[in-house]
């Protein structure tokens, strides 16, 4: 047995001798969408994530992730397909997290907090542990080992034999409006380098810039996007839009990320909104890259 499924069974037990005391709390999100590329036939397809934790006081918790979908960077179905009825727990970890950072063990996620256009998939797990220390200065230093490797999801929540992933990241907030993160990171056995800047330009909207950059060759994923929000006959509206690069044989650390869209030139664009005083919204997105399009339309829900 590994040390890192030893801490992880170590954890577990901890977390079930306060079981008697645990709050449960769960959270639900549908989603049907059509989706309709150049490249193949019109598929419509749907979306299921389930967000159980039993929290035993204020820095203590238990989660779990539970979606559709059979691939790492993918959580869609697609209806009228008898075999493509997927549903796969993707995530189970112990979570300690206090005003000092946070400490993640197990079938963690991919991401500290918010997930970027470079970043890995948040619909993907990582088998390991991850550890946050913030500092006064609003900045935050993460660290995660584990691995990486297996990205079936009907393999997620197997223990870890290997230790094949490892992750530095810095992050702070340079001033009110520009922030920035700078990464080192070891996957799919290679190495990386990645860095990122926000401006807020204005209360309701950012501007950012991401390269990931493969270390020791020249090949490199850039990305260049807008994000905000905005209100029109006082019903609020959400946009998202970008540019991205991706250098030919750049490898699987593209293909894993949140928006990846092919290799080559790439645009996205996404616009969102929700329905007045409910939890039902809907969408619109296009992406093309190289000779390639897709539109995406639909409806979501969510539910505590």
């Amino acid at each position: 047995m590994t040390a890192l499924n030893t801490l992880l069974l170590l954890s577990l037990s901890i977390a079930s001798t306060q079981a008697l005391s645990a709050e449960f709390s769960q959270k639900l999100d549908l989603q049907t969408r059509v989706d309709d590329r150049s490249s193949s036939n019109l598929r419509y397809q749907y979306r299921a994530r389930y967000y159980p934790s039993l929290s035993f006081d204020n820095n203590w918790s238990v989660n779990g992730f539970v979606v559709t979908g059979d691939d790492f960077s993918s959580s869609h179905n697609t209806f009228d397909d008898g075999s493509a009825d997927y549903f796969y727990i993707r995530r189970v970890f112990v979570r300690h997290e206090d005003a000092n950072g946070k400490t993640e063990i197990g079938i963690i996620p991919t991401f500290k907090g918010a997930v970027s256009s470079s970043g890995l998939s948040k619909d993907g797990w990582i088998k390991g542990i991850r550890h946050v220390v913030r500092n006064k200065n609003k900045g935050a230093f993460e660290i995660v080992v584990g691995q990486l490797d297996n990205l079936s999801p009907n393999n997620a929540i197997r223990l870890a034999d290997d230790l094949n992933y490892i992750e530095l990241e810095y992050s702070s907030a340079i001033s009110r409006q520009w922030s920035y993160e700078l990464s080192l990171e070891r996957m799919t056995e290679s190495n990386f380098a990645r860095t990122e800047l926000r401006y807020a330009y204005s209360q309701s909207q950012t501007l950012f810039a991401e390269l990931v950059s493969k270390l020791g060759s020249s090949k490199i994923k850039s990305v260049l996007g807008v994000e905000g929000e905005f209100r029109f006959a006082d019903i609020p509206f959400e946009y998202f839009a970008h540019y991205s690069h991706v250098s030919d044989d750049f490898g699987a650390r593209a293909e894993l990320t949140e928006d990846f869209l092919g290799t080559g030139n790439g645009i996205s664009a996404e616009l969102e909104s929700m329905f007045a005083d409910s939890s039902f919204g809907w969408f619109v997105r296009f992406d093309a890259v190289e000779s390639q399009s897709r539109f995406l339309a639909g409806v979501k829900w969510s539910f505590k």
